[in-house]
């Protein structure tokens, strides 16, 4: 052993045995990092703790070397397996066991793995003859229960370590878990505890779920101390007009590509973060058009993909990667030196994972450029890197009483003691923490769920809980509490073609013989389902010429308190620019506040500035501008995205009730938008928000709720959990609106509503917003007119709630609504003329003031690549079908004036489906309407689950 071991690390390393000291000597040790300085001691002791440090800052060590230390003194490892180490994703699995691998031959200690891809060989000799050191995933923690011989090698265990245990207390796959450590508890007796993480917010919290709240050591080092970032939005320069050409591009996008490619030259080796697969294909794309050495990296791609391209950029052969929260734990991909966030990271947890995996060597800072492109997008990277540096991170959001976790354990229980007095099984679940106050007689209800669908066996007279006929095989077919998402293949039954696949979500909520849907921009009817091989036989429609909707996937919720801080930054420009204050001067002062520069500052303040000079109301985090145009009425509402949805489908509800009429709602972290009837105005909705006591926002959400798909699907996966579809689906497809009836008094149904508000809303949060409107803490103002803010948002996608009923009241909604849209009027035959304007000011016949021609194309009124489509001389394959499209809709205007007008005008309804809307013989004015609702209807139903 060296003296440098001896003196540098006397504090921590004095606490390990010889021989780890000389392990640590052979590595190159000299000194601890501090979280090894402050851990190993208490670790040492035997004490349970909660690890949290930046990623690099030997974390892995932090908590092996104690454990090593344990295995190796006094007498040696036991029989059976001594310590597990567990991980959230297989990968993590593959790289610890490279990484610990070295310490046990080192210390002749047996470091193993076991997961999914486990041979069955290596499984049998792991429970013949277990390792010292077992790394694993916690669904393989649950089958290896079940197994006689590995149960005989777990009852040594000592010691479980939990690596990322943020990314496990913020899901049911981590609650589960937690009923797993108790169970091994029963099993093995009382053994230490050890949670890693970079990211945790609320640490007391999580250490209660990592121990069941038997007290533990919180060890942090604060992460945001080492971390250096700055966001920037990129200036358009004369290079990006250049650039934009070659890569088909805006020059605004150009600027972002050519910014992420100067970082990634500059430095060794750079990931390049961004927030969904989509975006990562986009950029990756334009980056192989520029032949730059970047690769991709996200969910969707192969294993042997991924592991190709991780190995690639360790190896230097590529020079950045573009990766989604794939890379955000983890992986090992060798020394990184830079991390770029493109647009904002919307978390602070999620920017210093992401920053955290750059400067991966003792004490070295980690460096991170976010690039934005939006005023919200600036303003919120500010706040988000400021509170980063701050540590100011969120809460974990742990699933506490989850009922399908606890119908899930009970079966697991089940089968490690065959039988169980119902009042010790109640406790087992109980000692762990998301579970310390489940009432009793919920858990008995849950009990009696399952022996209905047969999983269990109940003795009443002894109170003892047996195993039944179907529990063996529920068990192992629901290792994971993580959703079954299914895909279904798509057959063109005349060719027997594979067109694509469409995911669970959508078979379960719409696909039914007979409807029709999109993809791949073709039109199809469905003719049958086969649920056994996973199928949908489809025939083809004549092509529609309608719009294709687009789906980008869930976006990542900004949590209340950034966006409250971007209200926060709007209330201190305002009186500045009221003052007479310059943009630059303001930015100035923000950029010295905030981790930006002054044109950055500038950048995302614009709109700020625009409100001002149009005296439009400030939305800050104290004050609600309510701005009403048409049918269009937006809540400026910096509450993020869970409070604003879960007041958006409020408002919804209770202006839905009040008028008979259905009402669209879309949510962003700064805006509620409504799509109302026309005799509802912005006063209506203060007098909703006013007037809703705040104790009843529960209850008028979970009947909203009733009739969501969201809650529709959820139910699907928690009855899966419960064992309960079997016994409604029989040879048929199961209809959701039927399994909603079936269980709707039942445990199951409890769960799918708490995991819809868990996940998808913020109802505590609502139900104080309201009651601060009603105190005055919070202000509500109408403004006069639109306004920049407003209407500058990011829509995540409209989510247009269409009635099932067509009214009179309804209709003329849908009229009203139609008449105050806007649509591009284009000249097909000169090209040269074309005008934007509302449907209502279109002539009945309308006319080319250039050159008379009655051929005249409706378009929606962002169709702009239409209109440069129909004027290109040399199209491409998009361009040409483009103008084809805008030739059809001009034929049909041509020929039936300002009635095709009205039906292009609406949702979803592109020529093909005009003209058979214009075709129908009908005596009323009013059935044109019902068929185009029935169309939009169809849209709205579909628009979220294109590939």
């Amino acid at each position: 052993m060296s003296d440098a071991v001896r003196s540098g690390g006397m504090d921590a390393f004095a606490s390990l045995g010889d021989a780890v000291r000389g392990a640590l000597s052979e590595r190159g040790f000299t000194t601890p990092t501090e979280p090894q300085r402050r851990a190993i001691p208490p670790l040492a002791a035997g004490e349970n703790a909660l690890v949290i440090a930046p990623t690099g800052t030997g974390k892995t060590e932090t908590a092996m070397l104690p454990v090593f230390d344990s295995l190796v003194r006094d007498g040696g490892p036991p029989e059976g397996i001594g310590a597990l180490y567990v991980t959230p994703l297989r990968a993590l699995n593959r790289d610890m066991q490279e990484r610990l691998e070295w310490w046990g031959e080192y210390l002749d200690l047996d470091v193993q793995v076991r997961h999914g891809d486990t041979t069955d060989y290596q499984r049998s000799k792991q429970a013949n003859d277990p390792p010292d050191v077992l790394v694993t995933t916690p669904e393989t923690v649950q089958a290896m229960l079940t197994g006689k011989k590995l149960r005989a090698g777990l009852s040594d265990l000592r010691h479980v370590v939990v690596d990322e245990v943020h990314e496990l207390a913020a899901s049911k796959r981590g609650a589960q878990f937690t009923i797993a450590m108790e169970r091994l508890r029963a099993l093995a007796g009382d053994y230490q505890r050890i949670g890693l993480s970079a990211t945790v917010g609320d640490p007391e919290e999580v250490g209660r779920f990592l121990t069941g709240d038997r007290g533990c050591e919180i060890l942090e080092v604060d992460a945001g101390t080492n971390v250096h970032l700055d966001v920037v939005s990129p200036e358009v320069t004369q290079e990006d007009e250049r650039l934009a050409g070659e890569l088909a591009t805006g020059a605004d996008i150009a600027s972002h590509v050519r910014v992420i490619r100067d970082i990634v030259r500059e430095h060794e080796s750079t990931l390049v973060f961004v927030n969904t697969r989509q975006t990562a294909e986009a950029l990756g794309s334009r980056f192989k058009t520029l032949g730059e050495p970047v690769g991709i990296h996200h969910g969707s791609l192969s294993k042997d993909a991924r592991i190709e391209v991780e190995e690639a950029f360790k190896a230097g052969e590529i020079d950045g990667l573009i990766c989604t929260s794939s890379m955000e734990l983890g992986i090992d991909v060798g020394r990184v030196d830079h991390v770029v966030q493109y647009n904002s990271p919307r978390e602070v947890a999620r920017l210093l994972q992401r920053v955290g995996r750059a400067g991966h060597r003792r004490g070295q800072t980690s460096y991170g450029t976010i690039i934005t492109d939006h005023p919200d997008d600036t303003l919120e990277a500010m706040a988000i890197a400021r509170r980063a540096a701050a540590g100011e991170v969120e809460d974990s959001g742990i699933h506490h009483a989850s009922l399908d976790v606890v119908a899930n354990q009970v079966v697991g229980l089940l089968m490690d003691f065959g039988e169980l007095d119902a009042r010790e099984a109640y406790e087992l679940v109980t000692a762990a923490y998301p579970f310390d106050d489940l009432p009793e007689a919920t858990f008995r209800d849950v009990v009696r769920e399952l022996s209905s669908n047969r999983l269990v066996w109940i003795d009443e007279e002894r109170d003892v809980l047996e195993k039944s006929g179907g529990t063996w095989q529920y068990y192992y077919r629901n290792l994971s509490m993580i959703p079954d998402e299914e895909t279904y293949d798509v057959y063109d039954i005349s060719s027997r073609r594979q067109i694509g696949t469409l995911d669970e979500r959508f078979v379960v909520n719409f696909a039914a013989p007979g409807e029709t849907f999109i993809q791949r921009g073709e039109m199809w009817r469905i003719n049958d389902i086969d649920d056994e091989e996973g199928e949908v036989n489809v025939a083809p429609i004549e092509d529609p010429g309608g719009e294709v909707p687009s789906w980008t996937g869930q976006e990542i919720p900004v949590p209340r308190a950034v966006a409250a801080e971007v209200g926060e930054m709007r209330g201190v420009a305002e009186p500045q620019f009221a003052g007479g204050a310059s943009a630059a001067a303001v930015a100035r002062e923000f950029a010295s506040r905030y981790r930006t520069d002054r044109r950055t500052a500038e950048a995302g303040l614009e709109q700020v500035e625009r409100q001002v000079e149009t005296g439009g109301p400030m939305p800050t985090d104290r004050r609600i501008v309510l701005e009403g145009q048409g049918r269009s009425i937006t809540l400026n509402a910096a509450f993020g995205h869970e409070v604003n949805r879960t007041l958006g489908r409020l408002l919804s509800a209770l202006v839905g009730q009040r008028t008979g009429s259905s009402v669209g709602m879309d949510a962003d972290p700064y805006r509620v938008e409504l799509e109302v009837p026309t005799k509802v105005d912005p006063g209506t909705i203060i007098e909703v928000l006013e007037e809703t006591d705040p104790a009843h926002v529960e209850a008028l959400l979970e009947l909203a709720l009733k009739h969501s798909d969201t809650l529709k699907f959820t139910l699907t996966h928690v009855a899966a959990k419960f064992g309960s579809l079997k016994p409604y689906q029989g040879n048929k497809r199961f209809g959701a609106d039927r399994l909603m009836a079936a269980l709707e008094d039942t445990p199951v149904f409890e769960e799918a509503i708490r995991e819809v508000f868990h996940t998808e809303l913020a109802v505590e949060e609502t139900a104080d917003l309201l009651a601060d409107i009603q105190s005055g803490e919070v202000e509500l103002v109408s403004a006069r007119e639109p306004t920049p803010i407003g209407t500058g948002g990011r829509s995540s996608g409209r989510e247009f709630l269409v009635p099932e009923n067509a009214d009179a009241s309804v209709i003329e909604t849908i009229r009203d609504r139609i008449m105050d849209d806007r649509v591009i009027l284009l000249c097909v035959h000169c090209h040269d003329w074309h005008h934007k304007t509302k449907v209502r000011r279109v002539r009945e016949t309308p006319r080319c003031p250039e050159c008379e021609s009655t051929r005249i194309a409706a378009l929606n009124p962002w169709d702009e690549e239409a209109v440069a489509a129909v004027r290109a001389d040399e199209k491409d394959d998009e361009q040409d079908r483009l103008t084809r499209r805008a030739f059809r809709a001009a034929n049909l205007v041509q020929a039936h004036g300002k009635q095709a007008v009205i039906a292009l005008a609406a949702r979803g309804v592109g020529p093909q489906y005009a003209a058979r809307i214009i075709g129908k013989l009908r005596e009323d004015e009013d059935d044109f309407y019902r068929d185009i609702l029935a169309q939009e209807r169809q849209y709205a139903r579909t628009q979220g689950f294109w590939d």
